[in-house]
Parts: C-alpha cells; structure tokens; sequence
C-alpha cells in the first residue's frame, strides 16, 4: 500500500517532538510507497519563509523531507480530478480550501490513501481513502 501525506502528516515530522507512534508507523513503510503533492510542499515552504528563523526551516525542508517523499505534480490529469471534487462539493455546500483539495485530487488520482491528522476535513471528499495513522498518534499522546 502506498501513501500520500497531508502537510500536516509531513509536517508532524518536523516538530520538536512528533507522536512516537507516528513515527513508527512510518518506520515500517518503504520509501518507494511514501508520496506528497507539490502543493503541500509549497505549503511547507509557505510556512518556512513567514517564519522567525527561515533559513533554519528552508534546510530542514530540502535536507529532510524532500530526499524522504516522492513529490507529485499537480498537473492536468490531476486538475481534471480537483475540478470534479470542487463541482461536487460545491452543490452541496461542503466547499474546502484549494490546497486541500488540490492535495486530495493528487491522493484520488495516483490511487494513494491520504494520511492526515485532519480526517473530519477530508471525510466529505468522495473517492478518498483516509489513513488514520497521524490522528490515531495524536489521540494517544497523553
């Protein structure tokens, strides 16, 4: 089985201390089934310039996370599918953010199941496997 993590399932990893649970989870997937989108990567770096220490976080970004993931494109076959989700979603009212979206679009698209700690975000999204991983970590931590 393969995956494809959330910015917050990435993201888990770079904090001072991730969900011990997590990370063993983690240790037991091969590198080639590990994936994220380009646009949870964007995210992180997003994150990395606004910070108080970029160049601290730029490092950590391109010397951890990005040797350990496979990164996916949002490209057209991917938009086709993000396009899909968005029109579906928004006749009923359940719009989400673009990013996540575009996240679950690559997910669907390249037949990965979604690992994030924000599962109830992603739930109203029809097609998407979810991976309980990270919010099962989370829910454990005392």
């Amino acid at each position: 089985m393969a995956f494809l993590f959330d910015t917050n399932a990435v993201s888990e990893l770079l904090r001072k201390r991730p969900a011990p649970l997590y990370l063993d989870w983690i240790a037991q997937i091969s590198r080639e089934d590990q994936f994220t989108s380009a646009v949870s990567i964007g995210e992180l770096y997003r994150g990395a310039y606004r910070s108080e220490k970029p160049d601290f976080h730029l490092e950590r970004i391109e010397s951890q996370i990005l040797p350990s993931l496979t990164v996916l494109p949002f490209d057209t076959p991917t938009a086709k599918v993000y396009g899909r989700i968005y029109s579906h979603l928004a006749s009923s009212g359940q719009i989400l953010e673009d990013a996540d979206l575009q996240i679950a679009a690559t997910a669907i698209h390249h037949g990965l199941d979604l690992v994030t700690g924000n599962l109830r975000h992603f739930e109203r999204i029809p097609g998407i496997r979810l991976d309980r991983a990270l919010a099962d970590a989370r829910s454990a931590l005392p």
